[in-house]
């Protein structure tokens, strides 16, 4: 039985990043995104199940993961992330915990992945998150200012989240319309009642949806190489 199981949801096509290639194989600093997430997730995970898009295939990201040193699963996706994910845990086989994180956050941590994990001591699931620091403003149509939010009560949230597996379980298990319109699995195990620890994470731990965001993750990536050199 596998204790716990990595899903990296790798299903997302990049129209928005302006690449023919799928996201998570855009490379960064000479390596595909989605081989800087899975090692966030190999040295805490006994399976690596990825998600990839159905009209890719599993070849390139098999290419991409090889020598990973965790059994890998690579299955297809949905059209939403939720349904992905969906597919990725039903392909983790007998796991106690899940790990779900995204293709395009690079600079996770293993070390942030094992604090969402130990935080499900109390939790049905833990995410990893930021304050905010910027003051929010609410607007219904993109002109006018509604409201301004209490910034000290509101979290950014990101990947990696680590779930209960019957939690995970339940929350998957809701009808596909809710499952669709989730934009992270966090909010379904909401729904169902579960319980859900935040985890503070650094802002670094961003996701690289425009090319402005790869550029920045280049230049992070070219400082953290250069250091390592020294």
């Amino acid at each position: 039985m596998a204790a716990i199981a990595g899903v990296i949801a790798a299903a997302g096509r990049g129209e928005r990043l302006g690449s023919e290639l799928p996201k998570a194989l855009v490379e960064l600093a000479g390596r595909p995104l989605v081989s800087w997430a899975a090692a966030a997730l190999v040295p805490v995970c006994d399976v690596l199940v990825v998600v990839v898009p159905p009209e890719v295939g599993a070849e390139p990201f098999r290419a991409a993961l090889a020598g990973s040193g965790v059994p890998l699963r690579l299955v297809a996706g949905g059209e939403e992330r939720a349904l992905s994910v969906r597919a990725g845990f039903a392909a983790a086989g007998d796991a106690e915990a899940v790990v779900v994180h995204d293709a395009a956050r690079p600079f996770a941590t293993p070390l942030l992945a094992r604090a969402c994990l130990d935080a499900l001591a109390d939790a049905d699931a833990a995410i990893a998150a930021t304050p905010l620091v910027d003051t929010v403003k609410e607007s219904s149509d993109g002109r006018y200012v509604e409201r301004t939010l209490d910034r000290s009560r509101l979290w950014a949230v990101q990947t990696p989240q680590a779930f209960r597996a019957d939690a995970l379980r339940a929350a998957l298990a809701l009808p596909d319309a809710v499952v669709r319109a989730a934009t992270d699995e966090a909010a379904l195990v909401e729904r169902c009642g579960g319980r859900v620890r935040l985890v503070p994470a650094s802002p670094r731990n961003f996701k690289i949806t425009v090319r402005d965001d790869l550029e920045l993750a280049a230049a992070l990536a070219g400082v953290a190489a250069s250091g390592s050199r020294e």
